[in-house]
């Protein structure tokens, strides 16, 4: 708080909170209601700081408190020629620099010694400059798309759906853009190229095919390095929708695609006190639960689209049809043992008449969401075995953050399982050292020499 104290012969004088509080305490003094030690003690300052104090108070009044430099210039400020000149360097030859490059760079050019805050100071004054909160950057809202089904952004939300002392898992949501309304939820134990499918999978059922799909930039919707001299330049997940004739779209960032954020946040107030509510605390109880709950929700918040169109177009799939698209599938290579790998797992044809000509030839493999695997010759399923080469959790695995919790879980299932411990390597056998039971220097066939007599 600042108060005005105006005198005849000095005219105003502005006063602080600290200056006013010095007027009562000293006032007090004067009267004799308080001895000077005590006044001292309680202003923080020493006796004599005190009596100086009580000598201005007597001689000026209450303004004589006040600070005798206040409201002039600093004895101590650069000139203003010095101040103007700089200014007219920066904006002629640094009109980009920041404070800090622009001091050391007058320095060095131009011998001219200007502190790095008063330098800011002069340019924020100035409008060369300007604070961290003021470039900011605001982004602006994207218009919606006009129909129903035109671009649908999808994303999963990791959180403790289900009270903070259960475990996490992820719901995947669907949400349109031009109505916000929830297209499809579904729980499941992470995000990943199979429960997206299986997502994928009901709203097609109910919805049918969108235009678009609106999504981050994972490795489920995108290849990393476009160039890479292996794949087909497209995920699982993107083969799919290119089946379909589903555009697959990857914002470039989070507020891009914030229609889904948006939601995502909602749900994990409301969805989480409706599923505490209703007490279900799995994922199967919650998934039964979803319908209802979206049909709420949509009543609540969805907007009507700014056209009545519906861009969404029938699958003309029959169900299985549908799921030998929402699969992995891979060509693989047919070795002369009728043997090729899948996953660490060693996939053996039975031998027939059909399979004995697939030697050196390429099949095709269908892993299912259901965990069914199939391998195909132009549409006709070969029966197979499969052998395990791995039943442990590879040690230093790169396990992507989205699907810790199911890596987690899948390694605690294993070693429930009592399993043998790994066998610790020769040095021969760490140098793929092969025996052949000759000794060095001799030939397998050379006759023994006989010792002289």
């Amino acid at each position: 708080m600042v108060v005005r104290f105006g005198r005849p012969d000095m005219g105003l004088v502005l006063m602080d909170d600290r200056d006013l509080r010095r007027v009562g305490v000293l006032a007090e003094v004067l009267c004799g209601s308080r001895t000077t030690a005590s006044a001292a003690d309680l202003l923080g300052i020493t006796t004599r700081q005190t009596r100086r104090l009580l000598e201005r108070l007597r001689d000026r009044g209450a303004g004589g408190l006040a600070h005798g430099g206040r409201g002039r210039p600093s004895n101590h400020r650069r000139p203003e020629s010095l101040r103007a000149w700089v200014l007219a360097l920066l904006r002629v030859h640094y009109p980009s620099y920041g404070p800090t490059l622009a001091s050391e760079t007058l320095l060095e050019r131009h011998g001219l010694v200007v502190p790095r805050e008063t330098l800011r100071g002069w340019m924020h004054a100035d409008g060369l400059w300007l604070t961290r909160s003021q470039r900011k950057n605001f982004h602006q809202s994207r218009i919606r798309r006009e129909r129903l089904g035109e671009l649908v952004q999808i994303d999963g939300a990791d959180h403790r759906w289900f009270g903070p002392d259960r475990s996490s898992c992820t719901l995947l949501v669907f949400v349109d853009d031009a109505t916000s309304r929830l297209m499809t939820l579904l729980f499941v134990r992470s995000e990943s190229t199979d429960s997206y499918f299986e997502a994928l999978e009901l709203y097609l059922e109910e919805h049918g095919r969108p235009t678009a799909f609106y999504s981050e930039r994972h490795s489920i919707f995108r290849v990393a390095k476009a160039d890479a001299t292996g794949g087909q330049g497209l995920t699982q997940f993107g083969r799919a929708l290119a089946e379909l004739n589903v555009e697959m779209l990857c914002a470039n960032s989070s507020q891009a695609k914030g229609r889904v954020e948006r939601a995502n946040r909602t749900l994990q107030d409301r969805l989480v006190m409706e599923l505490a509510l209703e007490g279900l605390t799995t994922m199967d109880q919650a998934n039964a639960f979803l319908p209802g709950f979206v049909e709420r929700f949509n009543a609540r918040f969805s907007v009507p689209p700014a056209r009545p169109e519906n861009a969404h177009r029938a699958v003309a799939l029959s169900r299985e049809s549908l799921r030998d698209v929402l699969c992995r599938r891979e060509m693989r290579y047919v070795g002369r043992q009728l043997s090729l790998s899948w996953k660490r797992r060693l996939l053996i044809l039975e031998r027939n008449a059909l399979t004995e000509g697939l030697i050196g030839k390429y099949v095709e493999i269908f892993d299912f969401v259901d965990g069914r695997l199939e391998i195909r010759h132009q549409g006709v399923s070969l029966p197979h075995r499969v052998f395990d080469k791995d039943q442990r959790v590879e040690q230093g695995a790169i396990v992507e953050n989205k699907r810790l919790s199911e890596a987690l879980a899948w390694a605690a299932e294993m070693q429930a399982t009592p399993r043998p411990s790994p066998r610790v390597k020769t040095s021969s056998e760490k140098g793929d050292y092969v025996r052949t039971g000759v000794k060095p220097g001799r030939k397998p066939d050379s006759p023994r020499r006989k010792k002289p007599s």
